[in-house]
């Protein structure tokens, strides 16, 4: 028997039924109506696009912070860059005859420091960025968002490798700890310690992402959650030793 096909003004379900089987089977065709929308067209390939840019909505503060537990710097001394980089001169004579010198551990503490271009102390800038946007986690703000949204302005820059730094106010101190390198070998360090500490941080940030509320609160999660310097709970090698954590000044 012949597949028929029935159409009505509106769009209906067409049934046919076969013989060539013992059992009879469907078949189910749709029928467009007359009265049916017709598919809008493709956008022509030089049909103009209205793209609106608003201009940065730049913000600015600066922030005291008080330390409340010790802060602890660990700078990558010049003399040590100095030395790798004579050894990869030297090539595979690098070891041959060489004669190890005795060190001179008040040198690996001041060597410790970063030291700006005006003989100040100072804390690097990237220390309170990076703590910002890694507190971005802990809010469910994005932190690719947030590293395109955050910064911290200089003081100053360190006199042998530029780092941007904020002045930090207080009195260092020797700490003698224990470490272990890379290679699992136990080191002595000596770094600089400041057990009470300040800082003015000057911040600057998008107004469209954040608002001055969202920066103080964001900042005050980087001070009690995340830390800066060394020993601090974010570290990435280990869980930290609670130090360089800080509050918002009142």
């Amino acid at each position: 028997m012949p597949t028929t096909v029935m159409a009505k003004p509106t769009m209906q379900r067409a049934r046919a039924r076969t013989s060539t089987q013992p059992s009879s089977s469907r078949v189910e065709v749709l029928v467009p109506t007359p009265n049916s929308a017709p598919e809008p067209s493709p956008k022509r390939k030089d049909e103009a696009l209205s793209i609106v840019i608003s201009p940065p909505n730049v913000r600015r503060a600066t922030v005291t912070v008080v330390g409340i537990s010790p802060y602890v710097q660990h700078k990558f001394s010049h003399k040590a860059l100095a030395i790798m980089e004579a050894t990869q001169r030297a090539g595979s004579l690098a070891k041959k005859g060489r004669k190890r010198d005795a060190r001179d551990f008040d040198a690996d503490y001041h060597a410790a420091m970063h030291i700006s271009t005006d003989g100040w102390v100072g804390i690097p800038c990237p220390s309170f960025r990076n703590a910002m946007i890694d507190a971005c986690r802990l809010v469910g703000f994005q932190m690719t968002r947030a590293k395109l949204a955050v910064f911290v302005e200089s003081d100053g820059y360190d006199s042998e490798d530029g780092t941007p730094l904020i002045r930090i106010i207080g009195k260092p101190e020797i700490h003698k700890g224990f470490a272990r390198n890379e290679t699992g070998v136990a080191d002595i360090r000596w770094r600089p310690m400041w057990r009470e500490w300040s800082a003015n941080v000057p911040l600057r940030w998008d107004g469209d992402q954040f608002s001055p509320d969202d920066i103080l609160n964001l900042l005050h999660r980087a001070g009690l959650q995340v830390g800066i310097g060394e020993g601090r709970p974010s570290s990435p090698n280990s869980f930290g030793l609670g130090w360089g954590l800080f509050e918002i000044a009142q």
